[in-house]
């Protein structure tokens, strides 16, 4: 049984983490306020949801549905609804978005850091590419490799979000366009 667990999917642990911390906080929370469960449900269990999302890109629809299951879990717990109710109104108000579009807010924020960083090393100042916000998509078999499926995710952005000057901008901007788009 133990070698079972040592060769389980690091995302089928993370679900079940997930879970067993909404159970623990199920029970605690007619004896908390909203914001401090809103916090709580924030930093132990969206933030095991968001650890290394990156690594997610072009998973396979099952999975993600798994971890979409935890979020509206969480989401419910948090507006303290039934099982039963519609999510989509539930995750509009608490403005937080879906897993697909927080693996490509992830994504996004990484590409934006490297570009920035590459702007800022004095000798690539001079360069062409620190001008511009394109990255080249290498054709390649493996579309889950960060450096196919970031390029992938960025190009998909508008220019509004892309041409930000500051990480601050650029998050907001991203989160209101991949809100807007997540629940047209």
């Amino acid at each position: 049984m133990s070698t079972q667990m040592c060769h389980a999917d690091p995302r089928v642990q993370d679900v079940s983490s997930c879970f067993a911390a909404l159970r623990q906080l199920c029970s605690i929370c007619r004896s908390t306020s909203a914001a401090v469960l809103l916090s709580l449900v924030v930093s132990l269990v969206l933030s095991r949801l968001d650890y290394g999302n990156a690594t997610l890109a072009s998973l396979p629809g099952n999975e993600l549905n798994r971890l979409q299951s935890v979020m509206n879990a969480t989401a419910r717990l948090v507006c303290s609804v039934r099982k039963y109710e519609h999510i989509t109104p539930l995750l509009r108000d608490l403005y937080w978005l879906r897993v697909p579009q927080r693996i490509e807010f992830k994504l996004s924020v990484l590409v934006f850091r490297c570009l920035r960083h590459v702007v800022d090393v004095d000798t690539r100042k001079r360069l062409r590419s620190s001008s511009t916000s394109a990255v080249v998509t290498p054709s390649m078999i493996g579309d889950r490799a960060f450096f196919v499926a970031a390029p992938r995710v960025w190009h998909t952005l508008p220019s509004s979000v892309t041409a930000s000057e500051t990480l601050g901008t650029f998050k907001r901007r991203l989160k209101t366009h991949l809100f807007a788009s997540s629940f047209r």
